[in-house]
């Protein structure tokens, strides 16, 4: 059945359910595209702050928190689409798509203390892949992803290719474990073949110039604030109801929280955010570790399984969210009133900030990276004051040099044990002491959840069969060849929701294939077998 796309959208209503970038990227598509008035499109949001995982906030004096960051590259065709229309957040004749392309040629990413053992930069001019190992890889590429089911990468890869440069490298850029899903993998091999060569030292990886609140969120609410979109903050979607028949699926009914009720109009349209990596974080503090939520406090998790209930094309939930122990890393945010960590990080690796990127512990218990971003990350941030990024992708091993799991850990003791692996220990000591340095950890019970082994079906489509006015976004709707944990993902569920639902005279513009690039693939191969 065809499906009838809105031709009177002047008269649409629609709700976006969450406010991640997939959600900000349908309203600015729905403005510009589809030509939705902006005072009629309304932002649920049941937080009080928009961006979902794309997030920045603090101070000089209580410390700054970024949960992560999202790393970006040239080939994003949707993201940086939608970003060449937004004007940044320091010139508004300056699009947010140009400032980071110029960031980008300023700051170029050239790793040289990719990976450290025992304090010192190792080796990483090959892959250190064994030749069944390369034949496994090529093998993976060219399989088909209903033959590979719900395995995990540890099914297909023998126990050596987890001790392999290629391995520490790729599984600390991309945080898979290996019980990710060996289709997530598949796909992140095909999408970035072209980039399999300079991995090692993070050639091709593109940044923003401030975190991707200030860089990218609050662009884009600043644009919507001028067509007067409404961001109902604090608006929590609490369940929805469908007419569902044998070849329609219409959304009728918004359920709240404080239970009110929004009836769907002949003309309304829902777009729902179903999941969130984000959902349920906990900060912790210099001197108190962080919590450990579970699916009781995840709300966005729970519509989507009362959803889920209702039609199987609604997706199925469960293996994304229901073994939090399989999906959860921490990180942390390190603010420091002092320079010495940021000049002796300079030094050791030859890296200028901005330009190194992940730097990874292989012989940590918690294998721990971390990322010094370019000075200034924040806009409100002095000179004086540094700011860097890690994170723990096995926080339940003791550490170490501190004798606890890194989820036991206060922002103190992560730092003791990353100065410890740094050999930094009497540099930094007397610094911390003087009460110039700040730690915030954060525990985040989904963040991995996206990489979870899943059957095809378990994320719905974008626009499930029959469904007349509603869509499905972000990182658990299901997008052929495109890779999750991206923004490029969001994005792009954004333009295929817009697009299929009103008449606009656009195409979903295509996923860069670089596979299919005899170059690309040739490169790729040399450097896997080195």
């Amino acid at each position: 059945m065809k499906r009838h796309k809105n031709k009177k959208p002047e008269d649409a209503k629609i709700y976006l359910i969450g406010s991640g970038i997939a959600s900000l990227a349908s309203a600015v598509y729905l403005i510009k595209d589809a030509g939705v008035q902006g005072k009629n499109i309304h932002i649920l949001e049941k937080d009080n702050i928009l961006g979902g995982a794309l997030d920045g906030a603090g101070n000089i004096e209580d410390g700054f928190v970024v949960r992560g960051g999202r790393m970006h590259e040239e080939h994003y065709a949707c993201y940086w689409d939608l970003l060449s229309n937004i004007p940044s957040y320091d010139d508004p004749n300056v699009s947010v798509k140009e400032e980071s392309f110029e960031f980008n040629k300023r700051f170029v990413s050239n790793g040289q203390a990719r990976l450290l053992k025992e304090g010192k930069i190792m080796d990483v001019s090959s892959y250190g892949l064994s030749i069944k190992q390369q034949a496994e890889f090529l093998k993976l590429i060219f399989a088909s992803e209903k033959s590979l089911g719900n395995k995990r990468i540890e099914d297909w890869f023998d126990q050596a290719f987890f001790d392999t440069n290629f391995w520490y490298i790729w599984s600390t850029m991309f945080a898979f474990q290996k019980w990710s899903s060996v289709v997530e993998m598949r796909r992140y091999m095909k999408r970035f073949i072209h980039l399999i060569d300079g991995l090692k030292k993070l050639g091709g990886v593109m940044r923003t110039k401030y975190n991707q609140y200030h860089s990218v969120v609050i662009p884009l609410k600043n644009y919507l604030k001028e067509y007067e979109v409404h961001f109902d903050l604090g608006h929590e979607v609490v369940d929805i109801d469908f007419n569902l028949s044998s070849d329609k699926k219409t959304a009728t009914v918004l359920h709240l929280k404080d239970k009110n009720e929004i009836v769907l109009g002949k003309n309304d349209y829902v777009f729902i955010t179903n999941g969130s990596i984000t959902e349920s974080t906990d900060n912790g503090a210099w001197d108190r570790p962080a919590k450990l939520k579970g699916i009781a406090e995840s709300r966005s998790w729970q519509l989507w399984k009362k959803i889920a209930e209702k039609d199987k094309a609604f997706g199925n939930p469960d293996p994304f969210c229901d073994n939090i122990d399989l999906q959860k890393w921490y990180s942390f945010t390190a603010t420091l009133k002092d320079n010495t960590f940021h000049d002796y990080m300079e030094n050791f690796s030859g890296n200028v900030d901005g330009t190194g990127g992940l730097v990874t512990m292989t012989d940590s218990n918690w294998l721990m990276s971390i990322v010094i971003a370019r000075q200034p990350h924040f806009p409100n941030q002095p000179k004086d004051v540094k700011v860097f990024w890690g994170y723990g992708l096995y926080p339940d091993r003791k550490g170490n040099y501190v004798n606890k799991t890194m989820a036991e850990c206060t922002g103190e003791e992560i730092l003791e044990e990353l100065w410890y692996h740094l050999k930094v220990q009497d540099l930094m000591n007397p610094i911390v002491k003087s009460g110039k340095v700040n730690c915030i950890p954060t525990a985040m019970p989904y963040i991995d959840s996206l990489f979870m082994p899943r059957k095809i079906g378990d994320r719905p489509k974008v626009l499930p069969k029959g469904a007349t006015n509603f869509a499905f976004l972000g990182q658990f709707a299901e997008v052929p060849k495109d890779v999750v944990f991206t923004v490029e993902y969001s994005v792009r569920t954004a333009q295929t929701a817009v697009y299929g639902l009103f008449e606009t005279d656009k195409e979903v513009l295509p996923v860069y294939d670089s596979i299919h690039s005899p170059k690309a693939l040739l490169t790729a191969l040399k450097s896997i077998s080195n």
